[in-house]
């Protein structure tokens, strides 16, 4: 009996056991396991929550749980802990007295759970859930090359955007124009797929597919990734995009630059524009006024008619053609009139005056313009505004009234637009010499370049009276310039050289008169006539001394005043010793010591400067008689 009761007793114990150990693999009525976020490549703390008495923490065995299957990978034993062989080997340590697990370098594999379990003084557990994360790299955005017609029956690729190594799956979001959107029927799809890369994070790739209007032709695109880390929820955008939307052309036009009122000169550029997309093939056309015809102009590359320089006769009324090479539909442009505003080839009249002196003239300006046209008349050696309108009146012509003469047709309204002409006025009379004499310094045997200018009615010839190289040159219809190459020789020092100037009205001669300066240096040089006065038959101009002649002259005045001052002070200091009695006879003698064997006689002529006072110097045999020469003298003597 007792061993029936015991088999009995045994039954019902273990009756009693069998619903607890058949809830364990549930784990219904455990708590929550604690959650520890961290970012792939740092730390994870694992801190073990069991009861913190010494027994408890003293022996702790530590488990991965992976697909409900246990792994030990760490003992604790007397607050020692050994890794187990395995992937967690070298990544592990024990901090905080033996409370916590470091776990180092978290891959996204280690998201999973970890178990703590203590075996002293009774079994208990404590779980630790991991979550790991990885933010995605800055999403790509490429938009489809090929464009997107607008007529066409179901959504096409617009672009695709891709996100790399992210952990966990990061969520995308796509934007037109800063809205976002959402799958629609045969309007919107959006298609996402991920890739797992050995390092076990994940690569997304979503592609939008739309079908667009015309009015898309300038939306902007972009795409943005929703993710999370242990700071909390972050997004990143991509850059913006534009698809080239198709669609067909309905409207053409014409553009010319630049705008405004255009003149002869400018660069004009006429073009073709339209509102379809591609556009489509353009030809320029302008109306032949004589026929009326449209006639087809010649393009650049782009379909652009350049216009450089513009000229008057590229007005006129001007069209575009597009034909869309799909629809093969032919569009013209509204026709729009193109003005090039000109001023025509300025006329003065009479065209070669010519008057005599004392006689009156009278010039007149014509020209032709699209727009109104003010004259103006010009002196054209001065630039002066001679008369504001197209007729000029010149009287009591002088010699001086010869020259050049400007008109000038602008349009006002047309910054730039004029056009000029020049007028010769010739005044009879004989040559006129740029200068009648001039003095040249000169050294011997060097080359001498030199210049006489002459101008008169009818046109000067000028000869030179000395062989050399002569050459002429034209200054304007009534100027000459002759040039000449000579040596210097010392008959030419001495004879000096003309330029004689003549025509059919008389004749009128320069002189350059050669001067040695002994500062000039060997070699070649060149000495040209200076045209700056007008000297005719009667006048004469001398040339200033040259600026090293009058510096000679200059210091020999200084040393004559000095040795007179010398003189002077000397005079009076005898004088005031006593040494130099006066006379009436106009003879003074100075009594000299023995010692002065010489007789020192002072001169002073009457009609004389003071500065050309001598001092002569004789023997006591060699004196003078005072009324020789009638001079008053100073006899200096023994």
């Amino acid at each position: 009996m007792g061993l029936p009761r015991l088999v009995c007793a045994f039954l019902l114990a273990a009756c009693c056991c069998c619903p607890r150990v058949a809830g364990v693999p549930g784990e219904a009525e455990q708590p929550a396991p604690e959650l520890v976020e961290v970012e792939v490549g740092s730390t994870a703390l694992l801190k073990c929550g069991l009861s913190q008495s010494q027994g408890n923490l003293s022996h702790v065995d530590w488990f991965s749980v992976h697909k409900e299957k246990r792994t030990l990978i760490f003992r604790v034993r007397q607050g020692q802990g050994q890794s187990e062989p395995g992937e967690y080997e070298q990544r592990l340590s024990l901090q905080d007295r033996g409370a916590t697990l470091a776990l180092t370098q978290v891959t996204p594999q280690d998201e999973r759970i970890f178990l703590c379990q203590g075996k002293r003084p009774r079994s208990q557990e404590y779980r630790i859930q991991l979550r790991v994360y990885k933010a995605p790299e800055e999403p790509n955005i490429q938009v489809n090359p090929l464009g997107i017609p607008v007529n066409s029956k179901e959504p096409e690729e617009v672009a695709t955007c891709v996100g790399r190594n992210g952990y966990p799956i990061p969520q995308v979001i796509w934007y037109k124009n800063g809205r976002p959107l959402k799958e629609e029927k045969n309007r919107v799809h959006i298609q996402s797929s991920q890739t797992v890369e050995s390092s076990g994070l994940y690569t997304l790739q979503s592609i939008l597919k739309a079908q667009l209007v015309k009015e898309d032709k300038d939306a902007q695109f972009y795409c943005e990734l929703n993710y999370r880390l242990p700071s909390g929820n972050h997004m990143k955008e991509s850059r913006e995009v534009t698809v080239p939307v198709f669609y067909p052309t309905e409207k053409v036009w014409l553009e010319v630059e630049p705008v405004g009122m255009l003149k002869e000169g400018d660069r004009v550029e006429i073009r073709c524009l339209a509102d379809g997309n591609p556009p489509p093939h353009f030809s320029i056309s302008k109306q032949n006024p004589s026929t009326r015809e449209a006639e087809e102009e010649t393009t650049n590359d782009n379909g652009v008619l350049v216009l450089e320089p513009a000229r008057k006769e590229h007005s006129g009324r001007y069209e575009c053609q597009g034909l869309d090479l799909d629809t093969m539909i032919s569009l013209l442009s509204e026709p729009q009139e193109l003005l090039v505003n000109y001023v025509s080839d300025v006329r003065v009249s009479p065209a070669a005056p010519e008057r005599q002196e004392g006689s009156s003239l009278t010039l007149t300006c014509e020209a032709e313009s699209s727009q109104d046209l003010e004259f103006q008349w010009l002196r054209e050696e001065t630039g002066q505004v001679l008369e504001r309108g197209p007729v000029l009146q010149l009287h009591d012509l002088k010699r001086e009234a010869g020259g050049g003469y400007r008109c000038v047709a602008s349009v006002p309204s047309i910054p730039g637009l004029n056009r000029t002409q020049l007028v010769n006025v010739a005044i009879f009379g004989p040559p006129w010499m740029a200068f009648k004499e001039r003095k040249v310094w000169v050294k011997e045997n060097m080359v001498l370049n030199l210049s006489c200018e002459a101008s008169g009615h009818p046109r000067p010839t000028i000869s030179w009276n000395v062989n050399g190289t002569a050459s002429e040159q034209d200054q304007d219809p009534q100027r000459v310039l002759s040039t000449l190459n000579v040596l210097v020789t010392p008959e030419l020092l001495e004879t000096g050289v003309e330029c004689t100037a003549s025509n059919d009205l008389g004749k009128n001669t320069s002189i350059l008169f050669l001067e040695l300066d002994s500062n000039t240096t060997t070699g070649l040089s060149t000495s040209t006539a200076s045209p700056h006065t007008r000297a005719n038959s009667t006048s004469t101009e001398r040339k200033l001394p040259e600026p090293e002649s009058r510096g000679v002259v200059i210091v020999a005045v200084i040393v004559c005043i000095l040795v007179l001052a010398v003189l002077g002070a000397v005079l009076y200091f005898l004088y005031k010793k006593g040494k130099l009695p006066c006379r009436r006879s106009g003879k003074q003698e100075i009594t000299l010591p023995p010692s002065r064997k010489s007789e020192l006689v002072v001169e002073v002529k009457s009609d004389k400067l003071p500065e050309e006072m001598g001092l002569l110097q004789g023997s006591s045999g060699d004196k003078r008689a005072p009324g020789d020469q009638g001079e008053k003298y100073i006899d200096l003597r023994h």
